[in-house]
């Protein structure tokens, strides 16, 4: 789309030697002589940049730039002004204006920042759109689950998220803790500012802090240099403390400072910085076992544990595997260029009743890997032998009602019924020399039925066209 340009002066050389300079280009070029007939213009049409004189009659150029500003603020514009009105240009810059020219000035000069114009439009949609497309992504009603156990976690979204209360987010490794994180973040009034993680599993004390607060130049071995710290990166907006229970409690003291008096002190420095951040944390361990046994602040405990939620296990919302199958398998497909595979009854069942001791993280991994495998276009149990070469020799959970007891002998019988048809296909191939034909026939099966089980369990032999003797009417 082409970039409308609007030229304002009331001298009729000036706007022609301007339109004449900007028609070489891909640009819509409109002129007026007249300031009022200019926002007359701007309300009618919408213009990207606008080259607009200071010294006009009737309304002057920078009373024209107020009113541009205050109705169309993303209008960029550009004042033209002669070498006695420096002071002016400057003022104009103030009130909101993107440059300014001097007159008599090059074709380069205008040509130039135009361009500088444009692009920085261009920067600031990108900003946008990037921005758009990170808040839609983590918006809570995007994350993948309708179970009972999600449902109530989009609840208590729902209801931190426009507040700047603490939130500890506790569970298992792989729950998607940082995923609740970041949907808290972009459903608040901080959605626009910087949303910072901080791993405090993998720094020891000095380097957390340092992490945390920043630090002075020779403040420690190794410290060249000086560095901000994630509290004063993330002002305004919110930080987001994962690992939360493996923080030193030499360190938990000096966060627990911060988070009560919104101040904290680089590591080496005695200059006092303030702090406006929402605080997000999130831990696997179980805090309340740790305050028992010393490993943990009590009062930091109570400090942080304002809105606690609790990220479901996978197991504990097992109705939304599927459902988080299909987003892995689109996902990986077009990651991998490979069409959208199927995923076989068994393989499904599989995938439905594993334990997922690594939860939606292992799944994920694990769909990876069977998107990978697939040849045929279908998941087939073979295709996700690294859980099944995983399990126990009991791969059902024991039930614990009778509800859990129906649902796993289902599987069972289903599990039973696929074992012993796969062994049926193999022996009888077996049997027959990988004839096909004359292994449907022993069977009593059609050939078609006969192919149709190798095909679910992915049994091939060499050659299932050609059998000796075969009249090829099957």
């Amino acid at each position: 789309m082409s970039t409308r340009i609007l030229i304002v002066d009331d001298e009729e050389i000036v706007v022609r030697s301007c339109r004449r300079i900007l028609d070489d280009s891909d640009y819509v070029v409109e002129s007026v002589q007249d300031g009022w007939e200019a926002l007359r213009k701007v309300d009618e049409t919408e213009y990207d940049i606008i080259v607009l004189d200071i010294m006009m009659p009737k309304i002057d150029g920078l009373e024209v730039l107020q009113h541009v500003k205050e109705r169309y603020p993303d209008v960029d514009v550009i004042m033209m002004t002669g070498l006695s009105q420096i002071q002016t240009a400057v003022k104009a810059m103030k009130l909101g204006a993107f440059d300014y020219l001097s007159k008599p000035f090059d074709p380069d000069e205008l040509k130039h920042v135009v361009e500088r114009a444009i692009e920085r439009r261009r920067l600031l949609q990108e900003n946008r759109n990037l921005k758009s497309e990170v808040s839609s992504k983590y918006r809570f009603e995007n994350i993948i689950g309708s179970s009972p156990a999600m449902q109530a976690v989009y609840a208590l979204i729902a209801k931190c998220a426009p507040t700047n209360s603490t939130v500890l987010i506790t569970g298992e490794s792989g729950t998607g803790k940082e995923m609740i994180a970041r949907a808290i973040h972009y459903n608040s009034l901080r959605k626009d500012q910087p949303f910072v993680t901080v791993d405090c599993n993998t720094l020891g004390e000095t380097l957390l802090e340092s992490e945390l607060f920043g630090h002075v130049k020779g403040a420690f071995t190794g410290a060249v240099a000086n560095k901000r710290g994630m509290f004063e990166v993330a002002n305004n907006g919110t930080l987001f403390l994962d690992e939360f229970g493996n923080i030193p409690l030499a360190t938990q003291a000096k966060l627990l400072r911060v988070i009560q008096e919104r101040e904290f002190r680089a590591v080496g420095s005695t200059t006092v910085q303030k702090t406006n951040v929402r605080l997000l944390a999130a831990t696997n361990k179980d805090l309340k076992a740790l305050v028992a046994q010393g490993a943990f602040r009590e009062d930091l405990f109570y400090r942080i544990n304002v809105f606690p939620i609790r990220s479901p296990a996978l197991r504990e919302r097992r109705d939304d595997i599927p459902a988080l199958v299909f987003h892995f398998l689109k996902m990986f497909s077009t990651e991998l260029e490979k069409p959208v595979p199927e995923v076989s009854e068994g393989a499904m069942s599989l995938l439905v009743n594993h334990a997922w001791p690594g939860n939606v993280r292992e799944l994920e991994n694990t769909i990876h890997r069977a998107v990978i495998l697939a040849s045929d276009n279908v998941i087939r149990q073979a295709h996700l032998s690294n859980i099944v070469d995983n399990a126990p020799r009991q791969d059902l959970e024991v039930p614990r009602t009778s509800e859990d007891l129906k649902r796993v002998k289902k599987i069972a019988r289903e599990k039973s019924v696929e074992e012993i048809e796969k062994l049926f296909i193999q022996e009888t191939l077996k049997r027959n020399a990988s004839n096909v034909t004359r292994s449907a026939e022993e069977t009593g099966m059609q050939r078609a039925n006969f192919q149709a089980l190798m095909k679910k369990y992915n049994i091939r032999v060499r050659d299932t066209d050609y059998d000796p003797g075969d009249s090829g009417s099957g």
